[in-house]
């Protein structure tokens, strides 16, 4: 099934569902809403699901940083009028999502990272030295997942492109490197809200170990670690992340 991308305003997204609390789903640097086909399928006959297009490569490139995406996340929460979301964030979009919520408890019902930024993460902010070379970008991208099948043709190619477009490859490694200044270990133990923990036990971006870091350093959390795994549970897995995050939200 696919689901069409709306176009209100300076916003992109996509919205699924008609009743219940809204889920809003934050992706990461490589965000293509296929990632993403399972949680929308699974959530949306009773929530609203509704997943922002980040402005990675649009913004001017001073606001092209994590602070410049929560800016945006805080505009299009309020244009949309959602009230007390169940926020997800998905590695750089983890990242966005915990300093919203730090910065607009009273919006956030809920927290769920995974494998997300904030605390330490591997290799963000490689420029892909040869970047020409699609067969090494392919690995760098089959890198990314306990299993290599998931990185397809289509995301390979995005991936490809981007790294060889100057303009979009300048802003990943500005965001990149924005998000490796911007660590919220002295912030996050603030938040008081139930945080959901997914991590993929191959994560070699964000490993386990971090997952149990935000665990030590979050009051509410809960740690749920899935096997034969990667930096991209969702993708992955669906049917153990969508078990996990159902049951947490039901909870």
């Amino acid at each position: 099934m696919s689901f069409p991308v709306k176009i209100e305003e300076r916003f992109k997204y996509c919205e699924a569902g008609s009743k219940g609390d809204t889920i809003v789903l934050l992706h990461g640097l490589f965000g293509a809403l296929s990632n993403f086909t399972s949680l929308i399928e699974y959530f949306s006959p009773n929530y609203i699901v509704s997943i922002p297009l980040l402005p990675l490569y649009d913004l001017e490139l001073e606001q092209t940083t994590v602070m410049g995406m929560v800016e945006y996340i805080e505009q299009f929460i309020d244009y949309k009028k959602y009230d007390k979301v169940h926020l997800i964030g998905n590695s750089l979009g983890g990242h966005i999502a915990q300093i919203y919520t730090l910065q607009n408890p009273e919006k956030v019902k809920t927290l769920t990272l995974t494998g997300s930024s904030g605390l330490f993460e591997n290799s963000l902010g490689d420029t892909y030295p040869r970047k020409s070379d699609y067969e090494y970008v392919k690995k760098k991208t089959e890198a990314t997942f306990g299993d290599p099948k998931f990185a397809t043709k289509e995301l390979v190619d995005e991936v490809f492109e981007i790294v060889n477009n100057r303009s979009k490859a300048i802003r990943m490694v500005v965001l990149a490197k924005s998000a490796l200044r911007h660590n919220l270990r002295e912030e996050i133990v603030k938040m008081k809200l139930p945080v959901c923990l997914i991590w993929g036990k191959e994560d070699s971006i964000t490993p386990v170990f971090v997952g149990e870091e935000f665990h030590k350093l979050l009051p509410q959390s809960e740690l749920n670690v899935i096997e034969h795994c990667g930096h991209a549970p969702m993708m992955e897995n669906p049917e153990k992340f969508n078990a996990i995050l159902e049951r947490f939200l039901k909870k």
